[in-house]
């Protein structure tokens, strides 16, 4: 995934807030709103296009938009630099790739440890119980 091809592809518009603020909101656009069209991605190659879209499904539009915004601070240029962080730590969680798991045996010494400890408490409560005369 090269960072700054991907970072031409991006779409930015700039939006009214939402929520109290007073004159800030109601006149300055300080909102930024990003979209990344995956499926038409040139710098995505096709297996990181498909896991991608696998991955974020649940947050693509039906085109394969992926839309993410911030509202967080007054200034549209750190709104902008937020929403370009978020958008690569959703990139880079989307097209990790699964460790593929080994399954391991139990060793031993754990399962001689479990009969023993079960046997003791057998004991335990054979002692418990009335004498047979």
């Amino acid at each position: 995934m090269d960072r700054e091809k991907i970072i031409t592809e991006l779409t930015f518009k700039a939006v009214r807030s939402s929520g109290a603020g007073g004159q800030n909101v109601n006149k300055v656009s300080s909102k930024v709103v990003l979209g990344f069209n995956v499926p038409t991605s040139q710098s995505l190659s096709d297996e990181e296009k498909l896991l991608a879209e696998t991955r974020l499904s649940s947050r693509l539009t039906d085109e394969g938009v992926l839309i993410l915004q911030c509202d967080e601070d007054r200034s549209q240029l750190r709104n902008k630099d937020i929403v370009i962080k978020r958008f690569f730590l959703v990139m880079d969680a989307a097209l990790k790739v699964d460790k593929i798991r080994k399954p391991t045996k139990i060793p031993r010494s754990v399962i001689k440890k479990r009969i023993e400890g079960k046997r003791r408490l057998s004991d335990k409560k054979q002692n418990r119980r009335k004498p047979d005369l």
